[in-house]
């Protein structure tokens, strides 16, 4: 398949070396991965990362550190400009999708902008605003509670935008979902990135199918092996695939195609390796 036209240019997050124990137990060994700006001719483009591998092999552990959550061992991960990834300047849309319950979905907005700096105002009407493009506008006054799941992850979503953050950190956002509702997450992913020339999302997931729909680079962590094929303890990225190099990203309605098929029979392959 022809991929469409595209361009990479500069680095937007950088993991070199990255290695973490938990415990007496090797989590991390020398991971190195990479986020460029990627530009399409005449469209905003934003970046969406997919972070596969099987439970239990580190991806939690890596997200924690590119959240700025916990600190490398070994390594670092930097920003755009150079410097560490540090807690707090990240967007973080956890599984649960904390909000507080006793304020309204207008209101959780409108804190979150005024911890980072925001004027009342000025938040208020950026929330409102952003509400209505996530299709909320009619649920601003209502607490979390009554939401559906899909909705609060929207809030989730918008929060972190608030706050002004171009990097976002999703886990596992297609968890538990139907078939309806997990094309609205991946249709509201694509659409938020392609808002922004610097909007990134790194989605922690193990839905191939998702992350192929999603996304326009796979990152597969994973364990290397001995001469026995047993695992080594400390996981890295063994694979990084350019969907976008593979002419599969940004399309609509080709999850069938024999490329796309193809690809995902060689992931769930090698999944039982990783």
């Amino acid at each position: 398949m022809v991929a469409l036209p595209f361009e990479y240019k500069e680095t937007l997050l950088k993991v070199e070396g990255v290695s973490k124990m938990l415990g007496d137990t090797q989590v991390l060994k020398n991971v190195n991965a990479e986020i460029r700006n990627l530009t399409r001719p005449g469209m905003t483009q934003g970046q969406v990362v997919a972070l596969l591998g099987p439970s239990g092999v580190g991806k939690t552990t890596l997200f924690r550190m590119l959240a700025g959550l916990d600190t490398p061992d070994e390594g670092r991960i930097t920003m755009a400009d150079g410097h560490t990834v540090r807690r707090g300047e990240v967007g973080v849309v956890a599984q649960n999708y904390p909000l507080f319950n006793h304020r309204t979905v207008l209101s959780n907005l409108v804190i979150a902008a005024k911890l980072a700096g925001q004027s009342g105002g000025e938040a208020a009407d950026r929330a409102k605003a952003l509400l209505h493009r996530f299709n909320l506008g009619d649920q601003m006054n209502k607490y979390p509670v009554q939401l559906s799941g899909g909705q609060r992850q929207r809030v989730a979503i918008a929060q972190q935008i608030m706050c002004g953050e171009t990097l976002l950190l999703m886990d596992e956002p297609f968890s538990g979902l139907d078939l309806v509702a997990l094309q609205s997450v991946v249709d509201l992913i694509l659409e938020i990135a392609a808002s922004d020339e610097l909007q990134t999302f790194v989605i922690v997931t193990h839905d191939i199918n998702a992350a192929m729909a999603v996304a326009d680079t796979i990152w597969l962590l994973g364990r290397d092996r001995d001469a026995k094929g047993e695992p080594i303890p400390g996981a890295r990225i063994q694979r990084t695939i350019s969907l976008a190099e593979l002419g599969i990203a940004w399309r609509k309605g080709i999850s069938e195609t024999p490329e796309c098929v193809g690809l995902r029979r060689e992931i769930r392959e090698l999944f039982p390796r990783l």
